[in-house]
């Protein structure tokens, strides 16, 4: 359950729901993965519940090969719009995380030299 004095109540309440669901689930983490990437892409989600899941599924070992794979086997199954619109939010979801990774790294990288030239 969310900390009620959370500043992210509804970013708390998705990650709680997520927990409970992989701690219940009897499938893979690959398999479970999979299985979400095919009903985001079914249900034309939004760049920012692919990106809830890039870490779990980076973890899980879903290589992008296998995300390419999975809308290839469900493109007959939800059409063109919603598997094109799936790759393209992806891709914006995967940009979005690149820029947070690289801008993390440049925070790391300037806070050590900050600390270095403290210690000069």
């Amino acid at each position: 359950m969310a900390d009620a004095s959370s500043d992210t109540p509804l970013l708390d309440t998705l990650a709680g729901m997520t927990a409970e669901s992989v701690a219940r689930c009897e499938l893979d983490p690959n398999a479970l993965l999979a299985a979400r990437i095919a009903a985001l892409a079914a249900v034309d989600a939004p760049p920012a519940s692919y990106l809830m899941h890039i870490g779990a599924a980076t973890e899980a070992g879903v290589t992008l090969d296998q995300v390419q794979n999975i809308l290839i086997g469900i493109a007959p199954v939800i059409g063109t719009p919603r598997t094109v619109a799936a790759a393209l939010n992806i891709s914006q979801a995967l940009g979005i995380a690149i820029v947070a990774i690289e801008a993390e790294v440049e925070a790391e990288l300037e806070a050590e030299e900050e600390a270095e030239e403290e210690a000069e």
